[in-house]
């Protein structure tokens, strides 16, 4: 089978054959459908996020299930299902307390191999890793069966797969992590496909007034179709000072970062309002840090929270952001502006880096 390869950090992603091993007792085989081409992929390629490489890239996709383990009760073949880059083992401390996207499991998927320590993708018989153990660019993947939700198999999964990371990760965010208020108001600094997610969902979630800030034209104009009701170009505007014009000079109720810049994120904390709420979406270089003013911290009392993976409890959220979809409240239809096959996934690189595409997806 074709699976999408990065073998060193900025270099070219390659299109390779590689051989799949047979499922194991807890262990789901797919035929993938789709998989979105997400900054956080390229996030590896550049080196922001340090996987050990060679890796399989992909982290967003769904496909139809082919076979299963001896073990495995969730899903039957022909069952359609969407991937999460975070297992729910449903076992751990963080699982049992109400937080699945922490999963303790993380800590295999983050170098590369399945919850149960296994890569199931090898290339001349040597394993590769998958990017978060899912490795979603490929045609056949073997993933483990916590990794995995099943969705009603009248969703399109290439609409299906967004929901894996980008939708999830953005809606969560407004919805679960912050909680925004109707009739609030909410800037959104990146309007990239996980910052578009923040504002549908802060829309969604009611929000009266949505600031989209970014220095892509085309992004600003995506913003508006899902919910933006203003927008600031920060090439030409300081963006605090556009954003507390905004909203009658005291800062937005919700601020949200969702690039992984640690300028902008202090940008947003200094957007909102005294007691307003500050959100960090984006993933940042290792190393990094964020400078506060230490007694406005207090005098302030901003909240600043960090949200990974939208906050998601991952069998509960994905079928009821699916639900939104299927009743004309979710737009997931307008965040693909390209599909490609696979053997363009560099052209589809290339088109995310250029800021070509709300979102871009792989097809299979």
């Amino acid at each position: 089978m074709k699976a999408v390869v990065l073998n060193g950090v900025n270099q070219s992603v390659v299109v390779e054959e590689v051989e799949l091993d047979a499922v194991r007792e807890d262990e789901v085989q797919l035929k993938m459908a789709a998989s979105g081409v997400c900054h956080s992929d390229y996030s590896v390629i550049d080196g922001t996020i340090p996987l050990e490489l060679p890796v399989v890239l992909g982290h967003e996709g769904a496909g139809i299930v082919e076979a299963v383990g001896d073990h495995v009760t969730a899903v039957k073949p022909g069952d359609h299902v969407v991937l999460t880059y975070i297992p729910q083992c449903g076992r751990c401390y963080y699982c049992t307390i109400g937080q699945p996207n922490l999963c303790e499991t993380t800590a295999l998927t983050r170098k590369g191999s399945l919850p149960n320590g296994h890569r199931p993708i090898r290339r001349g018989g040597v394993p590769l890793n998958q990017m978060t153990g899912i490795g979603t660019m490929s045609e056949y993947a073997v993933v483990h069966e916590t990794s995995l939700v099943r969705i009603d198999s009248d969703i399109p999964l290439d609409k299906a797969a967004l929901v894996g990371c980008g939708v999830m990760t953005g809606v969560g965010a407004a919805i679960n992590t912050a909680k925004v208020q109707p009739g609030a108001s909410a800037a959104v600094f990146g309007a990239g496909g996980v910052g578009l997610n923040v504002i549908q969902g802060a829309a969604t979630a009611g929000a009266n007034t949505v600031i989209a800030v970014d220095t892509n034209p085309l992004k600003l104009a995506f913003a508006q179709r899902f919910g933006a009701t203003h927008t600031v170009n920060a090439s030409d505007a300081d963006p605090v000072t556009a954003i507390q014009e905004l909203t009658g000079g005291r800062g937005a109720d919700y601020t949200f970062e969702a690039i992984g810049n640690p300028e902008v994120m202090r940008q947003a904390y200094d957007s909102a309002r005294r007691g307003g709420t500050v959100t960090i979406i984006g993933m940042a270089r290792p190393n990094t840090e964020v400078a506060l003013p230490a007694p406005m911290i207090v005098r302030d009392e901003k909240k600043l929270l960090g949200s990974y993976y939208g906050s998601t409890r991952q069998r509960v959220d994905m079928p009821r952001l699916l639900d939104l979809y299927r009743t004309g409240r979710l737009k997931l239809d307008e965040l693909i502006t390209r599909t490609y096959p696979i053997d363009e996934v560099q052209q589809a690189f290339d088109d995310l880096a250029a800021g070509k595409n709300a979102r871009g997806v792989l097809i299979f």
